[in-house]
């Protein structure tokens, strides 16, 4: 389903459409202070008929005064460009943002009925995933009530076994909400830097994926996967700072700080408190303390044989694959099992997608 959007402004910048040129400045400077004293010099006598009053244009401007005006035209311009917020970048990047300008997108739930829509679609795909699916339909549910502008749940962190289709869960929830989604590898290096981006003065300083996705979308509310979170590692320095992503993402994940977080690359304060969270993890051995006080964090049960099984039907009869296909797969999938093994969504993922080539490849005459 399609959900309605409200428009929100994601940051102070002011934007400027033309902003005049220091040269122009000075010449309307100039003028104006010519005119001034051009009408206190043009006031002679009327019975003086002498010439001493005609006045000489350009003498009325002196080198004094051209310095002053110079330096009140380079004031006015600091002054202008200064009020924007993004004085400090550079052309390019202040070209970038304008993306923001006017706002961006928010989805937005208005009724707790779209809200059992999604959840009741979420669940039919993955209803093994419902502990994490209860969770964020009852955030839409109370993001209906409360008539926000967009759609909030508490963020969370996901921990199960490899395989039984944690991201994919969230890939699909953000598919149902209708808003895009971006994904870090937290086992990356450095993933803290993937996050939010670094700080210019490094050798490579660039946008992190969450501004990225933000002004490529024009959406203020994507849905952030962060995969096998307990593995993140640590990024030093050589003047001995610590940069790990836990410390970049724990204020993006509260409401207030998250509304004026400042992004790292382009030092502009932005609201980010529309942003949704699901982490996931393997295990809970490695999440620190001030990751979990801030999240909901479901043990998800393993991926029963039955449930893989249905979940290759579904998608199999969604996608319009011949029966003797879907019903291939599902005899893989058992005969796998009665060996000891448990295959993963990842593998059922990739027949179905394999199913899907072959059902519509052309046959060779």
């Amino acid at each position: 389903m399609t959900l309605s959007t409200t428009t929100i402004p994601f940051s102070d910048i002011k934007f400027i459409d033309d902003v005049p040129r220091l040269s122009k400045i000075e010449e309307r400077l100039t003028d104006a202070l010519r005119k001034i004293r051009t009408s206190k010099k043009q006031r002679p006598d009327p019975d003086d008929m002498s010439l001493e009053h005609v006045v000489n244009w350009y003498d009325l401007i002196q080198d004094a005064d051209t310095a002053m005006i110079k330096r009140r035209a380079m004031r006015f311009v600091e002054r202008l460009h200064s009020g924007t917020g993004t004085h400090h970048l550079p052309e390019r990047d202040r070209a970038t943002l304008t993306a923001l300008r006017g706002g961006v997108a928010l989805a937005r739930i208005k009724t707790e009925h779209e809200a059992d829509e999604i959840a009741a679609a979420l669940h039919t795909e993955m209803p093994w995933m419902s502990p994490a699916t209860e969770v964020v339909w009852q955030g839409l549910r109370a993001s209906a009530r409360d008539g926000l502008p967009g759609l909030r749940f508490h963020p969370l962190i996901l921990v199960g076994a490899p395989g039984i289709g944690k991201s994919h869960w969230a890939r699909r929830l953000a598919h149902h909400l209708g808003v895009p989604t971006t994904m870090i590898e937290a086992t990356g290096e450095p993933a803290s830097f993937a996050l939010v981006g670094s700080q210019r003065g490094w050798g490579a300083a660039s946008p992190g994926k969450l501004i990225q996705t933000i002004l490529r979308e024009r959406h203020a509310g994507p849905v952030v996967i962060i995969d096998e979170v307990e593995k993140c590692g640590v990024v030093q320095s050589t003047q001995g700072s610590r940069y790990t992503l836990t410390d970049a993402l724990l204020p993006l994940l509260e409401r207030m700080s998250a509304r004026t977080w400042e992004c790292p690359y382009y030092q502009v304060k932005f609201d980010a408190s529309w942003v949704n969270w699901v982490t996931t993890a393997n295990s809970r051995k490695g999440l620190s303390d001030a990751l979990v006080s801030r999240s909901i964090v479901l043990d998800m049960p393993d991926l029963t044989g039955t449930q893989m099984c249905g979940y290759i039907v579904a998608q199999g009869e969604q996608r319009g694959l011949p029966r003797p296909a879907i019903d291939a797969m599902t005899d893989a999938i058992e005969m796998t099992m009665r060996a000891g093994l448990m295959p993963s969504l990842r593998t059922a993922n990739r027949m179905l997608d394999r199913a899907a080539l072959l059902a519509t490849r052309p046959v060779l005459q």
